[in-house]
């Protein structure tokens, strides 16, 4: 079996620079969504017709197993699928996607090959209004004739609501033939693949449809406006997975996922939450309102307050992070660790029972177990152009608005008073700080505003 992703068009209504077939769904691109699809159904050979932001596609996926043909000028749908013919093996049938169609499931397309079998197959819907659209000509017996654009149909042809979603399986050993007798004489002066159903016909080669469980798969992007409908499509499908899977959601229309999310029994998800990446939740996590969560581990039973913002980082068991929290890339957290209001870590791993409750910058640092750290404190770990380690042991206690100019070491047990300016060894189980003397100077008398 071959497919042939269709992906040349300009998308001159997405009004952006940015080729059409690489604008992103539930993070991904539309033309990926489309491919991961065409994988899923184990083709012989993957092709993809390109033409407008030809580099910048094929850059965008590298991958080795798909074929590429350049369609230059852009004459039609059928001219497209002529470019593919030199990637297409014999045997079996030839499946035709669009890279602009991308929430189509594989189901419905194993559906559609099933009845490609000796035969042309077409997956067809009807719509109330399906202007637009070709429309799909029945015999007096209910077989198909004949599919015909809009512009070429006549006013009873247009009263027809079955329509062609475009999305075809024909068979391989017939393909050439037909492709190569296609003629543009039509309004357009295009070479249109839906005239292949007439050459069919004409063959005694029988058509058959198959049909799609949901309309929203055979939907295509030609404008943002659409793009932005087919994402809340993709966002409630995704939430409706998660609540089958027994994930509470606050509320599934306010929820993102832009990758993939993973998640254990009784987990809550507040509204307002953006996943992105690879994202695990284990078993009876929460997580508040407005939190970004990217390519992160959480850990069963840890609680993520409002507004955190967590990237390739990991929460331990029990874990209780923000609100208005910040894990940064290469965070590692232990079990029942506390990262306050306003704190903000970094490459950094914290054992367990450790506490920033907030306002404290933590980078580059190996924290060890049942550490307090004061407000204010901050981890000094840039020197201008280098990053250096602070290391703090078990059982130290950091007083407030304290900073630790790396690299240095904290002992087990020791104590750092308040205000502490640190540039060297802390002795275990002792009291360090270093403070200006404190001073009041009698008869002193604060200045008073001078008046014009």
């Amino acid at each position: 079996m071959n497919i042939v992703i269709l992906a040349a068009g300009q998308g001159k209504r997405m009004h952006s620079n940015l080729p059409k077939v690489l604008h992103p769904i539930a993070g991904k691109s539309l033309l990926g969504h489309v491919i991961d699809t065409a994988r899923s159904l184990c083709p012989n050979s993957l092709s993809v017709v390109y033409g407008h932001g030809g580099d910048a596609v094929r850059a965008a996926f590298p991958d080795a197993d798909l074929h590429w043909a350049l369609q230059a000028p852009q004459l039609g749908t059928g001219h497209a699928l002529q470019q593919a013919m030199p990637h297409v093996v014999p045997g079996g049938a030839t499946l035709m996607l669009y890279g602009d169609v991308p929430l189509i499931r594989a189901e419905t397309l194993q559906r559609l090959l099933h009845a490609a079998q000796d035969a042309l197959a077409i997956l067809t819907v009807e719509l109330d209004d399906p202007s637009g659209y070709g429309r799909i000509v029945r015999q007096a017996d209910g077989t198909v004739a004949r599919i015909v654009e809009q512009k070429d149909a006549t006013p009873d042809e247009r009263a027809i609501r079955e329509i062609n979603t475009g999305i075809m399986a024909f068979p391989t050993a017939r393909l050439a033939d037909w492709l190569a007798r296609l003629s543009n004489d039509n309004a357009q002066g295009e070479y249109y693949v839906t005239d292949l159903v007439a050459m069919a016909v004409a063959d005694g080669v029988p058509v058959r449809t198959a049909q799609p469980d949901a309309e929203w798969e055979v939907l295509g992007v030609n404008s943002k406006v659409q793009l932005a409908e087919l994402e809340r499509v993709a966002q409630l499908n995704t939430a409706g997975r998660l609540l089958e899977q027994g994930v509470r959601l606050a509320d599934p229309a306010r929820l993102d996922v832009r990758g993939e999310l993973a998640c254990g029994r009784d987990v809550f998800i507040d509204v307002g939450c953006v996943f992105e990446g690879s994202v695990e939740l284990a078993e009876a996590v929460e997580v508040g309102p407005y939190c970004v969560i990217k390519n992160a581990r959480i850990a069963a039973g840890a609680r993520i307050a409002a507004y955190t913002h967590i990237e390739d980082a990991v929460v331990g068991p029990d874990g209780r992070i923000g609100p208005f929290a910040r894990l940064r890339p290469g965070t590692v957290l232990a079990e029942d660790v506390h990262i306050g209001n306003f704190v903000e870590v970094k490459k950094s791993t914290i054992a367990a029972h450790s506490k920033a409750n907030h306002l404290a910058y933590l980078g580059d640092a190996e924290i060890g177990a049942r550490v307090n750290v004061g407000a204010g404190t901050i981890t000094c770990n840039y020197d201008g152009a280098n990053k250096h380690k602070t290391v703090i042991e078990d059982d130290v206690f950091i007083g407030s608005d304290t900073q630790l100019v790396a690299p240095v070491t904290v002992r087990r047990g020791a104590t750092l008073g308040a205000g502490t300016t640190l540039t060297k060894e802390a002795p275990a189980d002792t009291l360090t700080l270093s403070r200006a003397k404190q001073m009041s100077i009698p008869g002193w008398t604060r200045p008073v505003k001078t008046k014009k």
